[in-house]
């Protein structure tokens, strides 16, 4: 297939400006408090019943702390993923085209290249500067992403760098970090469904009884970020992959204290240790998979430098229940990927299209499948088996329909179930699956997958609506009349689904014409003795009329 080149935007300031360009960045001047402000101001654009074309990444120019600090560094917030149109301008592509330039940057990596002199390392902290008052992390406005239950500021929209001691292979995750003193984090590195890639260098690191470098980038081009949340293979340098995003080699330097390379056109780095001997507890903090992630002991980072641009930029992103800035940034890789991988490798027949949903569930449980009405049932249950399997985390419920079904309707596909699905037939529990990504409270239980086949399997009436032609005429008289403004969702007019016959048709036609009269005069003469009320036309008659 031929991908379009890339013309994506080599640093995150080259993106906010492109996106400003687009109309697709607000500014915001009047002074916010990152600690109780900030975060709640840019969620009501996914809690306030937004459309995602409605989404604006927001700059916030005038950042203060709760005991009135001031910042010479904005934040950026929702720049990176608000919606799928924010997240192309990331990568200079057109949105259709995000899940080709995937495939085909992570077939053809391109090298990063090393340089040695860096704008991320025009300001460089180290030693006294971290500690002494206001100084190390507490000069970075890092916001408070659940106020209220969050325990600390923390960092989101990282790249937190660390290597192999192996092998050497790079890693970049992206991993929370909480403030714990002006130069000590708390980072979060998933342990479970064999661990972030990060977690198998720490587990290394352990075994050697070292501690391990790690560098934690904030903000940076899209390409690279969104390298991050992907589950790309353990032994696949992310530098490589998003040099293929970007197409063109990452430039990088070598840490100032740590034996670590990271992004020369960063815009702020924390380098450090993080010991493989004592954990500390970290959190509350408001998680991804939408419920608050409770105290747990995770890894210690000491911090020995923080650099960055002397004009830098912070970026944070909007996480927690979804929809949300992370959720897309997922669901928009992540649809494409799982497409091409049950086409093109599994070879699944009939298959259309991949929807994982969204609105709470955070896309990784629940995955609808859309088929064509000719795809025989085997490949929609094979169809259904690979999607549950591909990544332990994802596809806990995946639910098959057919393709005059909305998959990103939720609605719709329950009107599918209830009306296209045997719960005898058509639904299977698999036993013994991982947990997935969730809270932690409750007995642990063995988990299992639910599939549901909810595909057309025999002609059905058509959908009691008007049908389209009707329907768009009156939308014209809608507007006309100035009405309050229509935002459809299918279906919205009705539609043949195979049971129908011509007569039929021509009753509709004849009735739209006021020409009821002759459909009777048909009917009459169509009478029959010795029959029960409600008796099929067609078990008397032998066909469809």
């Amino acid at each position: 297939m031929d991908t379009p080149a890339t013309s994506a935007p080599l640093d995150l300031q080259e993106h906010l400006s492109r996106l400003d360009a687009k109309g697709l960045l607000t500014r915001i001047s009047r002074p916010i408090d990152k600690d109780s402000e900030l975060h709640p101001l840019a969620r009501w654009q996914f809690q306030g019943g937004l459309h995602e074309d409605q989404r604006r990444g927001f700059l916030f120019t005038d950042v203060r702390g709760a005991k009135g600090e001031s910042y010479d560094i904005p934040v950026a917030v929702n720049v990176l993923a608000a919606s799928p149109a924010i997240y192309a301008t990331g990568l200079g592509i057109a949105e259709k085209d995000i899940g080709d330039v995937w495939v085909k940057a992570m077939a053809n990596p391109i090298a990063p290249v090393m340089v040695t002199d860096a704008p991320c390392q025009e300001i460089v902290l180290t030693g006294e500067q971290l500690t002494a008052p206001g100084g190390g992390l507490a000069t970075l406005p890092v916001p408070i992403s659940t106020p209220g239950f969050d325990a600390a500021p923390y960092f989101t929209a990282t790249l937190c760098v660390t290597r192999d001691p192996d092998t050497g292979v790079r890693n970049m995750g992206t991993y929370r970090a909480g403030l714990k003193a002006q130069d000590r984090l708390g980072v979060r590195m998933a342990s479970r469904l064999s661990g972030a890639g990060g977690y198998q260098h720490w587990l290394k690191y352990q075994a050697r009884g070292e501690k391990m470098p790690c560098a934690i980038v904030i903000g940076c081009a899209p390409g690279i970020l969104f390298t991050g949340p992907q589950k790309l293979p353990i032994d696949q340098d992310e530098l490589g992959v998003a040099g293929g995003l970007i197409g063109s080699a990452v430039r990088i330097v070598k840490c100032k204290t740590i034996d670590l390379e990271v992004p020369a056109d960063a815009e702020i780095v924390i380098e450090g240790l993080i010991d493989t001997d004592l954990l500390e507890p970290e959190g509350p903090f408001g998680e991804s998979h939408g419920h608050v992630a409770l105290e747990d002991y995770n890894l210690s980072m000491q911090v020995t430098a923080i650099t960055r641009k002397r004009k830098a930029v912070f970026v944070s992103i909007v996480s927690q229940v979804t929809p949300s800035e992370s959720s897309v940034m997922k669901r928009v890789a992540y649809e494409p990927l799982f497409l091409e991988h049950l086409q093109g490798v599994m070879n699944i027949k009939g298959l259309t299209k991949v929807v994982m949903h969204e609105a709470l569930t955070n896309i990784r449980p629940v995955i609808f499948l859309q088929f064509n009405r000719s795809a025989p049932q085997s490949e929609v249950w094979r169809g259904m088996q690979a999607a549950a399997t591909l990544q332990a985390q994802c596809g806990k419920i995946v639910i098959a329909v057919s393709d005059d079904i909305d998959a990103r309707n939720a609605d719709a596909v329950f009107w599918s179930i209830a009306y296209r699905a045997s719960m005898i037939d058509d639904v299977h529990v698999v036993p013994y699956r991982a947990g997935g990504h969730g809270p932690k409270s409750g007995k642990k239980a063995a988990e299992g997958t639910l599939m549901i086949d909810a595909t057309l399997k025999h002609p059905m009436p058509p959908l009691a609506l008007p049908a389209e032609p009707y329907m768009t005429k009156a939308r014209q008289i809608w507007e006309e009349l100035q009405l309050p403004a229509l935002s459809p969702q299918p279906p919205w007019h009705g539609y043949s689904l195979g049971d129908w016959g011509n007569l039929w048709t021509q009753f509709a036609d004849a009735a739209t014409k006021g020409d009821w009269r002759a459909n009777g005069e048909n009917t009459y003469a169509r009478r029959h003795r010795g029959i029960k009320p409600e008796t099929p036309v067609r078990d008397i008659e032998g066909k469809t009329p």
